[in-house]
């Protein structure tokens, strides 16, 4: 958690790109970031592999007025909606983007483009979706409450594993998730309300803490039962914050379902 996901920069310039809000160009720029490329395999009428640019305008053709995000985990199939194939490729992935208009879904496959250290190439499949309302996503304002609570409740666990005092590798890498949130502020695109680059900040803020506390290496050696106990600790943080993450990605397509829009 401490990147945004591909499902969400996808969702997330795709909807400023079908509001009119920035040109295919820069959409896609935003949506690819550091990868190599990335393509769109079966959309309907398409026999083969497809560009971003063409895919977008093409799911706009089909109806398509929006995309949510869904970042489902083992027993948690946040953002899904079925039917089966679709959500085991979503949790295998870890991530998808479900079509808001059309019943469809992409799911990321990551592929290196070369040798080790060069960037990824990305092929998304679009694979029929059930259209029915999202699996256990909270408003924004939930999410928000949510959140303030799982940050307590992180740093309460950290403290009492003695990771939050650990020293300066810690401190490190939530000033460096802190760098990386400056500069990326418009990780969500024109179009979002200010509240949902809150929300989506303080989750991945969030996220980070976790990450710190159940990554080896950070204040010395951690044993296997250790680290699973970390974990343990943390899961309820950690499944609050990925909720309030797919809340925030998703707050454009929500405020238009519900007219706010």
């Amino acid at each position: 958690m401490l990147t945004e996901p591909r499902a969400g920069r996808l969702a997330a310039w795709g909807n400023a790109l079908l509001a009119g809000l920035v040109s295919p160009d820069d959409a896609v720029l935003a949506i690819v970031g550091e990868d190599a490329v990335h393509r769109v395999e079966g959309l309907p009428d398409e026999p083969g592999q497809v560009g971003l640019t063409l895919a977008l305008g093409r799911l706009r053709t089909l109806g398509v007025s929006g995309l949510r995000v869904a970042l489902p985990a083992p027993g948690h199939p946040l953002g899904l909606s079925g039917p089966p194939e679709f959500n085991a490729r979503a949790l295998e992935a870890e991530e998808a983007v479900v079509c808001y208009g059309a019943a469809l879904g992409l799911v990321p496959d990551v592929y290196e483009a070369g040798p080790e250290g060069v960037r990824d190439e990305v092929v998304w499949h679009v694979l029929p979706v059930r259209e029915a309302p999202p699996a256990d996503v909270p408003s924004l304002g939930e999410a928000e409450r949510e959140l303030a609570e799982a940050l307590r409740d992180a740093t309460d666990v950290l403290t009492r594993l003695d990771v939050a005092g650990s020293g300066p590798v810690a401190e490190a890498a939530v000033d460096a998730y802190r760098a990386r949130a400056e500069r990326g502020r418009e990780v969500l695109a024109p179009g979002y309300p200010s509240r949902a680059v809150r929300v989506l900040e303080l989750a991945q803020r969030v996220g980070t803490l976790i990450a710190v506390a159940t990554e080896s290496g950070h204040g010395g050696a951690v044993s296997s039962s250790e680290m699973a106990a970390r974990w343990e600790a943390l899961r309820p943080v950690e499944r609050t914050a990925r909720r309030a993450q797919v809340a925030a990605y998703n707050s454009v397509v929500e405020e238009r379902e519900r007219g706010v829009r």
